[in-house]
């Protein structure tokens, strides 16, 4: 084979290459019920520190909002009800505020006394691991680490059937 031809081949596959990396880089990343929770670590406001592997033998509940989210205000009492109820049954919530501004975050999770352990991620790098651009957003996280419900907006958490359909995965 021509030298000219085996150049001609390396700047093809080249360019391949980069275009794939520019697209693998920048496509969306949306998860869904069925999807494997992507990766995380973190530590909350009171010290512990968790990444996806913590939960085994617990549900997760992964709840991104923020304190200027009318609908996240208009959900976290319910929230706070569901952990209350089912917390020692197995559930773990977790909430992962988007918030930049740490004042209102703690003003918030003092004003709603929130049981449940939180985190402020101000650079927004978790829920934008999940594809998670709106808020409120849930996650059902099973205890092999598998999405087993998304819920998109505001949801009342002490809903007859939430309640029986997180009770059924404990």
């Amino acid at each position: 084979m021509k030298p000219e031809r085996l150049l001609q081949l390396g700047v093809v596959a080249l360019l391949t290459l980069f275009v794939f990396l520019i697209y693998s880089s920048v496509r969306e990343v949306v998860v869904q019920a069925g999807d494997t929770a992507p990766a995380f670590s973190l530590t909350s406001d009171d010290g512990k520190k968790f990444t996806t592997t913590d939960f085994g033998g617990k549900i997760l509940l992964l709840n991104f909002w923020a304190n200027w989210c009318p609908p996240c205000v208009e959900e976290t009492p319910s929230l706070v009800q569901l952990s209350k109820q089912l917390g020692s049954k197995g559930l773990v919530v977790l909430g992962v505020s988007i918030d930049g501004n740490e004042a209102a975050y703690k003003r918030f999770v003092q004003r709603f006394s929130i049981p449940f352990s939180v985190y402020r991620d101000g650079e927004q790098k978790i829920n934008y691991s999940y594809g998670t651009l709106q808020i409120p957003e849930s996650y059902l996280i099973d205890r092999n680490g598998r999405v087993v419900r998304k819920i998109i907006g505001p949801a009342d958490f002490t809903a007859p059937d939430l309640v029986e359909y997180v009770q059924s995965l404990l």
